[in-house]
């Protein structure tokens, strides 16, 4: 159906949420509507924030906020659900729009398989009451699901449209961009020409995607490099674990804005522990481009300030190819815990695949070569 229809459907007008590719349709008009006035839309760093957005919004306005994610960020929400909104606690009415990946019988990456399995019945046990849309789903149906829910939601019980591949049309077209001018593939091609044989954990998303192909186009094996291809925002603790055990390599983490902003609370517990193997850096382009390049709120952060605030020996911006050069070989032979922001441009080829062997795979591979160090 029609994105401005679900909307008028709906009825609502402030929205939370975390941006999704099977949204897409939804997130372009809501920035095409809205952009991030914060009155109206608020894009989050993670989905429990959104849920709490939602619920100070309800408290402050007594009208019904709508959240908008993918079904990945449902294990977000459990905490938020069951101890803020559900109807046992505050009984604070929220509508979900969710975007159901991995939906058993359609192929899609193997980080969704599980989640797409369980989607509808993890809104079931927290006790969200959830409606379909497909391709083919009429106007008319959504409506009647819309006046069902609308009893639900003057008891303080939440509901929730779940959305299907390919069942949102028409939203308007947005362009996003920034004003830098290096390409993430460039940059992960320039951390890997220092790195060597380190081993590298990748962020989910277009990095990982990325660094996989650099390293068939190099004729690299692939048992360097751990792609978290799921669990957005949490390369960085993964990378901390490894570093902790590993404390005679260089361990590189290559992260991304979203996702650190994901889980920020991870730089806290790095930056107190200190290891001095640790290699962190931020590929900053200000947006959630995976999923379509929705902006963070990055732009306004100094993520160097924060990880000296966090605890971090050294922290460095760049934004230039030299700069980036000239820094990566100073991280690679200190001995402390450093973070590189580097500056990046929106954009990836239009031919980016995506890793041709499996998860399991992946992770068999990159331990072997742990074991073996």
């Amino acid at each position: 159906m029609k994105v401005d229809k679900l909307a008028q459907i709906i009825g609502l007008d402030f929205y939370t949420g975390v941006p999704d590719s099977q949204l897409k349709e939804l997130c372009n008009y809501l920035m095409d509507t809205y952009g991030t006035d914060n009155n109206h839309h608020i894009i989050a760093a993670n989905e429990g924030n959104c849920c709490a957005i939602a619920a100070g919004y309800h408290l402050a306005t007594g009208k019904i906020p709508v959240v908008y994610m993918q079904n990945s960020g449902e294990g977000n929400i459990i905490n938020p659900v069951a101890s803020l909104l559900n109807d046992k606690v505050y009984a604070i009415p929220v509508i979900f729009i969710i975007g159901w990946r991995g939906e058993p019988g359609v192929h899609d990456e193997p980080q969704h398989i599980y989640q797409g399995e369980v989607t509808l019945k993890l809104l079931e046990d927290m006790n969200i009451a959830s409606f379909i849309i497909s391709p083919d789903t009429a106007e008319d149906e959504v409506k009647n699901a819309m006046e069902e829910f609308k009893g639900r939601l003057e008891q303080g019980l939440d509901v929730a449209f779940v959305i299907r591949k390919g069942a949102l049309t028409d939203g308007p077209h947005v362009s996003y961009s920034n004003d830098n001018t290096m390409l993430r593939e460039e940059i992960i091609k320039h951390i890997i020409n220092i790195s060597c044989e380190d081993p590298v954990i990748s962020t989910t998303g277009k990095v990982s995607r990325e660094l996989f192909e650099i390293r068939e186009a190099n004729k690299q094996s692939h048992k360097y490099d751990f792609l978290t291809v799921g669990s957005m925002g949490h390369s960085s603790s993964i990378a901390f674990g490894v570093a902790l055990n590993k404390p005679e390599k260089k361990i590189w983490c290559i992260d991304g804005d979203g996702a650190v902003l994901m889980h920020m609370g991870s730089m806290a517990l790095i930056g107190a522990n200190k290891p001095n193997n640790l290699i962190h850096i931020v590929i900053n382009n200000g947006a959630h481009e995976t999923v379509g390049g929705m902006p963070t709120v990055a732009k306004s952060i100094d993520f160097v300030k924060l990880a000296y605030a966090c605890g971090y020996p050294y922290a460095v911006c760049v934004d230039n190819f030299e700069d980036l050069d000239r820094e990566l070989k100073t991280v690679k032979t200190n001995a402390q815990l450093s973070l590189l922001e580097v500056k990046c441009a929106l954009g990836s080829r239009a031919d980016l695949g995506r890793p041709t062997t499996t998860a399991i795979d992946n992770k068999k591979s990159f331990m072997h070569y742990l074991m073996n160090l």
